[in-house]
């Protein structure tokens, strides 16, 4: 389609509201309310109110959507290829896939005494990784120091821990640590696989293994560590499952207000007691994605004519549809986007116009946007207008968030993202085998 171009350029005129306040300092931002028990606050990496710093915001709302929306046509295809090929899988995917600049944060401390980190919030991802002291091409101001910390070890070489690791180094004579690579984009990366104590919230993870960057070159090397949520053998989840029985939610926080946190809560308790929820499907190929059986989209009070193939799960050819934290619009396969997107157009009624990627937009700041609801397995969950709906800093203009593959691929994948997940708790509850949506606004107290 003409309005789903790769990069998804877009028109300088389009500024987001939903980035409108980055040119708001850090001055006017509240505190940051303190992480407690097992509950992480979460941070948009975005926000006016970034960690990152002012930075970290747009200077222009349609450069940082124009920037995103290319992050998550790559992501689209690295996830897709993860699913449909089967690799395995890596903190960081080879090739020409992209792993993008992360969308929401939180504070954690590593080693002993602690250091203060920011990390990535990743459910598409296994392993970890942390940008250290003396690593050549690390665009951090803020690195971990190994030599600092008492309760620092090396992986071995050679050691089981090391065979789980990513295109580990072969092990020459006299080699005691456990070197591995990543590439992605323009980027490489070189990391030596360590343990140490890791501290999230009260909680204390003592021998947490991650991969401590010694060396990056390309224009793409992180800024800041990764927390990776994914279900594989090095994920947080797996390595604190003794502590959080691999069960998590997190609420994730809007960044068009100053006056919005999100929170990252682990293990049983306090989770939600009543929610609808969905089982969590199983792909051999790609075990670590969060698959769910989305059997339909209801526009209004219509559901629209998708082709069952456009939805269907098929762990062989990775088909189906992911929840990812990382995305920050939700992508649809072809046939689906179009039957949403065309029968948006039909209840709204007015002159559709385009804006750079997005196709579906009005000038008409008065148009009536139809509800969204996503419906699977056991539950639906109805998106109010701030989740489906981008407008311009003047309130003029208004888009569909959504988007089709990018052109001339063959993607199978329909990924439900961010945006469309923020200011819902939502519950992965790994043993028990099913993920859950429950409305909540990520106000900060």
């Amino acid at each position: 389609m003409r309005g789903c171009k790769t990069g998804m350029r877009m028109l300088p005129m389009l500024l987001l509201v939903l980035a409108a306040g980055a040119a708001a300092s850090h001055s006017s931002c509240p505190a940051t309310p303190p992480d407690s028990g097992a509950t992480l606050q979460v941070s948009h990496a975005f926000g006016p109110c970034s960690p990152l710093g002012p930075g970290a915001a747009s200077p222009s709302g349609a450069g940082f959507l124009a920037d995103q929306a290319a992050r998550d046509a790559s992501r689209l295809l690295y996830l897709d290829s993860l699913a449909v090929r089967g690799r395995a899988y890596a903190p960081i995917a080879s090739g020409r896939q992209l792993l993008q600049t992360p969308t929401y944060v939180v504070r954690a401390r590593l080693g002993t005494p602690a250091q203060q980190l920011l990390l990535a919030v990743d459910t598409s991802n296994d392993a970890a990784w942390i940008p250290c002291a003396g690593c050549t091409g690390c665009p951090t101001s803020t690195p971990f120091n190994p030599a600092a910390s008492t309760s620092y070890r090396p992986v071995a070489c050679g050691s089981p821990l090391c065979a789980q690791a990513p295109n580990a180094a072969s092990c020459p004579p006299n080699s005691k640590a456990c070197g591995f690579s990543l590439t992605y984009a323009d980027s490489s990366l070189v990391a030596a696989l360590s343990q140490d104590s890791l501290a999230v919230a009260n909680d204390v993870v003592k021998t947490y293994t991650f991969g401590c960057l010694q060396r990056a070159t390309g224009t793409a090397a992180p800024p800041q560590g990764l927390l990776g949520l994914g279900r594989g053998p090095l994920s947080f989840l797996s390595q604190t499952k003794d502590m959080y029985e691999a069960t998590f939610s997190y609420c994730l926080p809007s960044f068009k207000s100053l006056n919005f946190s999100g929170t990252l809560r682990l293990g049983r308790k306090g989770q939600p007691q009543r929610i609808k929820t969905t089982p969590l499907l199983a792909n051999p190929h790609r075990s670590s994605l969060y698959y769910v059986n989305m059997t339909g989209i209801r526009v209004g009070n219509k559901v629209v004519p998708i082709p069952a193939a456009a939805l269907a799960f098929d762990a062989a050819t990775g088909a189906g549809t992911v929840l990812d934290s990382g995305t920050m619009f939700t992508r649809l396969v072809a046939p689906a986007y179009v039957a949403v997107r065309d029968e948006v157009r039909r209840r709204v009624g007015a002159p559709v116009s385009s804006l750079g990627g997005f196709d579906t937009c009005f000038s008409d700041p008065a148009v009536k946007w139809p509800a969204v609801t996503l419906l699977f397995d056991g539950m639906q969950v109805t998106l109010p207008e701030e989740n489906v709906v981008i407008h311009s800093t003047y309130g003029t203009t208004s888009c569909l968030a959504m988007a089709a593959a990018p052109d001339g691929v063959n993607t199978v994948l329909n990924v439900i993202a961010s945006m469309q997940q923020q200011n819902h708790r939502v519950l992965f509850d790994v043993p028990n085998g099913r993920v859950g949506f429950a409305r909540e606004r990520c106000t900060a107290a």
